[in-house]
Formats: structure tokens, sequence, C-alpha cells
């Protein structure tokens, strides 16, 4: 055989060979149908299975979750309050479960508890002492990080609500103009929807998407207020519900309800504000006051001072 056939031969196997691995990785990088469809039917899998072709957790993720897991378990049962920790979840538009909030919690209590463990012991060993008094600042700095996520939810709830009760008056002014121009209160609601990008209207939002799956309209607006912090949300929901159901006029209840709103809004920022003339006295009598009364005095003292023999 000739170097030239040779050459060919073995040019043609390179070949062969390089257009079945190109062939191969082509297709392992497309998706196979089960993770392109499995997707969209989360539902029909079992709780924590994974879509075939879907990135599985790692192998720290999967040592360390059956542990959190066991801490976040233990964690429910000692603080309990699982139904007041679900509402607040909800009413802080968290897509999490309670558990999913109790590992968080351990999760923050264990940063906490890094923390002060390595301070403890850069400390101890500058200057050794009894480890008695780390370990348990370490168990307190543990509870301390529980605690502050359980308060950081809180604290999510309450801005929330301020928000939304914020963005009511005009949200409801928006639904009232709407209901008055002739539509009815989905499409009403539906135009209120698209052009509002507030907590409030990702609210209406979801009782839109329950609306257009078959809901009542009552129905969905009495869930609103059932599941809502917000007196004002709560009764704007059943002034709805009450007017779809009765008949009466919408458009009236919706420009009540934002005076009323409106109203409480402006007592309530009059309330602030003497709160505030009272606290603006501590600096002007503990600090201004005292300094003016030596700029005062304290010429006529050194003079005393002085004179005197």
């Amino acid at each position: 055989m000739s170097g030239a056939v040779a050459g060919g031969l073995v040019g043609a196997l390179g070949a062969a060979g390089l257009l079945l691995v190109g062939a191969r990785v082509r297709a392992l990088r497309r998706p196979p149908l089960e993770a392109r469809v499995l997707p969209y039917l989360r539902d029909l899998l079992p709780e924590g299975a994974v879509a075939p072709g879907a990135p599985g957790p790692s192998t720290l993720a999967s040592a360390v979750a059956p542990v959190l897991r066991a801490a976040a378990d233990l964690v429910d049962r000692t603080l309990g309050g699982a139904a007041s920790v679900a509402r607040r979840l909800d009413r802080a538009g968290l897509e999490l479960t309670v558990h999913d909030f109790r590992v968080q919690q351990v999760v923050w209590g264990l940063v906490g508890f890094a923390a002060t463990a390595g301070l403890a012991v850069v400390t101890t060993w500058a200057r050794p002492a009894n480890p008695l008094p780390a370990v348990l600042l370490c168990g307190a700095a543990f509870v301390g990080g529980v605690m502050l996520r359980d308060q950081r939810l809180s604290a999510l709830v309450r801005r929330r609500e301020r928000s939304i009760v914020a963005e009511f008056p005009t949200v409801a002014e928006l639904l009232a103009l709407a209901v008055a121009a002739g539509e009815g209160p989905v499409a009403a609601l539906d135009r209120v929807v698209r052009r509002s990008r507030g907590e409030l209207g990702r609210e209406l939002g979801g009782v839109l998407a329950e609306i257009r799956i078959g809901e009542p309209v009552a129905e969905s607006f009495d869930r609103l207020a059932a599941r809502t912090g917000v007196p004002v949300v709560a009764r704007f929901a059943h002034g709805v519900a009450v007017a779809v159901e009765r008949g009466t006029p919408l458009a009236d209840v919706l420009h009540a309800q934002a005076a009323d709103v409106r109203e409480a809004g402006r007592r309530e920022l009059i309330e602030q504000a003497s709160r505030k003339e009272i606290a603006m006295m501590v600096p002007v009598v503990f600090l201004i006051l005292p300094v003016t009364v030596l700029f005062a005095f304290w010429p006529g003292f050194v003079g005393l001072s002085l004179t005197a023999p």
C-alpha cells in the first residue's frame, strides 16, 4: 500500500471519528423530551424528585441537607407557631413554605454561631481563659440568629403592608374611574393590574388569575379579605364582593374607601408629627439649652474669678 492511500485511509478514519464525536456531543447538549416537558408538570413529581436531565444537587448540598432539615424540624417543634409563620409568609408575599423558613432560621443561627465562635477562638488564642462563657455566648448567638430571622420576616410584613396602604387610594381611584367609564369589574381590574407595579397590584393580579380560572368574583375577593393583614384592603375586598353580589354602585364604594384611606393617612401623619415634635424637644432641652446657658454665664464666671482677691 502506498503512502498516499494509507494517508487517505487515516484521514478518512479521523474524519469519521470527529463526525461521530460531534454528533454525540450535539445529542448530549440537546435536552431530552422528559427534561423539556416535566418542568411544566411539577405537581406530578414526588416531593424532592429531580426532573430527568435537570442538574441535581451537589455532593455538599446532599450531605448538608438532611442535617439542616433535622435542625429545622427541631426548631419548629421548639418554637411552634407554624400557622402564624405561614400567615406572615403569605402576608409578606414570599413563596416559601414553613419548613423552608425554618431552614433559613437555622442557617442564620449557624452564621451567628460561626461568627461568634471565630471571634471566641481568636480571643482565646491571644489570651487563654475559661471556655464556658464562650460556649454560652455561641449558643446565645445561634438563638439570636434564629430570632433575628423571625424579626426580619415581621419587618418585611410591616413594610409590605405600609406599601399596600400607600398604594391603595390610587389603585381604588383608578378602579373606580374604570368602572364609572362603563367597564365591568373584571375588565376594570385587568386594566388596573396591567398598569400597577406595586404590592397591591400583585395581590389584585392573584385575584384576577383566580377569576380567570373560573372562580366567582365575590369568592376571590372574599379570599383576598381573609388572607390579607391590612384592614383597609379587607374592607375594600368585602365592599367589592358585596357590590358584585348585590349590584350596588361599585364606583361610589371605591371613591368612599379611597377618601377614607386618605383621611386616615392624614390623621396618622398629624399624629406622627406631634410625636416627632415632642422628640425634637430632647436635643433642645438637653443639648442646645445647656450650651446657651453656658455661653451666657461663662464670661461672668471667668470675670468674677479674675477679679476675686
